[in-house]
């Protein structure tokens, strides 16, 4: 099976923040090595997952590390009241069909 590799991000932000923050959170270029994303917000709004695969560690770390990210994470900063993040590696797993 192909291996994955992730990136998870769970922030936790202001109450009625959530329009600001998802306009601060796009950003303004596709990350390169980046092949799909996800967000997933809580009923409340106040929670938000992002959820990133990649090319490879290599790939995500560039981006983690490049001004533009720097820049998107500033203005993200006045929302942001809580941040976890980590990189993970993983598979596929099949599901049962019937």
């Amino acid at each position: 099976m192909e291996e994955k590799y992730v990136w998870i991000t769970t922030r936790r932000i202001k109450p009625g923040s959530l329009e600001e923050f998802e306009r601060a959170w796009r950003p303004h270029s596709h990350p390169g090595g980046m092949s799909r994303a996800f967000a997933y917000w809580s009923d409340d709004g106040q929670e938000i997952m992002g959820v990133s695969f990649w090319e490879s560690q290599k790939s995500c770390d560039a981006w983690r590390s490049s001004d533009e990210e720097a820049r998107r994470r500033d203005a993200m900063a006045p929302y942001v009241l809580q941040e976890e993040n980590s990189f993970y590696r993983g598979r596929e797993l099949g599901v049962p069909q019937g």
